[in-house]
């Protein structure tokens, strides 16, 4: 379900207010809409637009625009495709229209352009009309899926920021996780983990922990090498993506061996004590979290864990974590306090939830 804030914007010296800009926010990014550009300010197509977005009688100017979407000019179709993107960001009605007036295809065209303005505005406008629910299913069955992943590999900096999110908004549909999986969405959301800046780890860590929960893309993630940056990101307490890499490991190694094992080759486990140590109670409740099911069912990673120095922090937590975090650290320390033991831990329930 849609939240909405409203905004005011001034014009010509007379404020427009309640725009409404979608705050729905998921559990890492707010992934809710563009943040590339505003309403221009010096041309006749600003003051029409502002005034469209104002009222609730925009229909002929967004038929016009997705007319212009098919344009045999370029700057045409970028201005069309601009206004399109502006229109279903600051107005949430106005996405029932654009897709109602035939927008969603000649903008999944657009993402395929070689000019990247033009495949930014489209990808953009893409996201903005997957804010709302209704959309959702019509982009997918559209074709988008791939000229998105197509645009998250070889796009500008805005462009894989946007096409990550509107895979994000996509993948809410069930059906879509292992669409978009399946298209190959999961190595260039891993790159965009290591390469992009904040705002794209952080949409790319949202987007990859929402199509994890499909168990193949778990293991398109762990071949294609996503423990690593998660490793490194949650090894850096200045990246300020500590708890979202975590949240990520945690939904990797529900339930599939190979990405503990990961986790374990790619020396997660004294990353996840120091935090344990000297994270925040959410980042501790996290980590201890992921090393109870490191542990449960192997010997040897609970003596790893051990020499780590693992037990005085944790009977550390065991005093004064969350209730969820002393749970599992007195069941962890039982569990390290009996490393030759071949038995699984008898309480379970090590999953976290999110």
């Amino acid at each position: 379900m849609e939240t909405e804030v409203q905004s005011n914007f001034t014009y010509m010296g007379r404020t427009f207010s309640g725009l409404s800009i979608n705050d729905s926010s998921s559990a890492f990014s707010d992934c809710n809409s563009d943040r590339s550009g505003e309403f221009p300010t010096t041309s006749s197509q600003s003051r029409r637009l502002l005034l469209a977005c104002a009222s609730d009688n925009s229909d002929e100017l967004i038929k016009q625009l997705v007319s212009d979407l098919e344009s045999n000019s370029i700057d045409v179709q970028k201005q069309a495709a601009m206004e399109l993107r502006l229109l279903a960001k600051n107005k949430s009605e106005n996405r029932l229209k654009i897709a109602r007036f035939g927008a969603i295809k000649p903008l999944i065209s657009l993402i395929n352009s070689s000019d990247l303005h033009l495949q930014e505005y489209g990808v953009t406008a893409i996201l903005n009309l997957s804010l709302c629910d209704e959309n959702k299913s019509i982009i997918a069955e559209s074709g988008a899926i791939k000229p998105l992943i197509r645009a998250l590999k070889m796009g500008n900096s805005t462009t894989k920021e946007n096409s990550a999110c509107a895979l994000l908004r996509l993948s809410q549909i069930e059906e879509n996780k292992i669409a978009i999986g399946r298209s190959g969405a999961i190595p260039p959301l891993i790159n965009l983990l290591e390469t992009g800046n904040f705002r794209g780890k952080k949409d790319a860590s949202t987007a990859l922990f929402c199509l994890c929960t499909v168990k193949e893309n778990k293991v398109r993630a762990v071949q294609a090498g996503v423990m690593k940056p998660l490793v490194e990101l949650m090894a850096d307490f200045s990246s300020n993506m500590v708890d979202k890499s975590a949240s990520v490991m945690s939904v990797l190694i529900s339930s599939m061996a190979e990405a503990r094992a990961a986790v374990v080759e790619e020396g997660g486990i004294p990353v996840l004590v120091e935090i344990v140590e000297v994270g925040t109670q959410r980042q501790k409740e996290i980590a201890v979290a992921i090393l109870l099911q490191l542990c449960e069912d192997s010997v040897s990673y609970r003596t790893m864990v051990a020499r780590e120095g693992a037990i005085p922090p944790l009977v550390a937590l065991s005093q004064s974590g969350t209730s969820r975090a002393k749970q599992k650290a007195e069941t962890l320390i039982a569990l390290l306090r009996q490393p030759r033991s071949g038995n699984a831990a008898t309480a379970r329930g090590s999953d976290v939830s999110f």
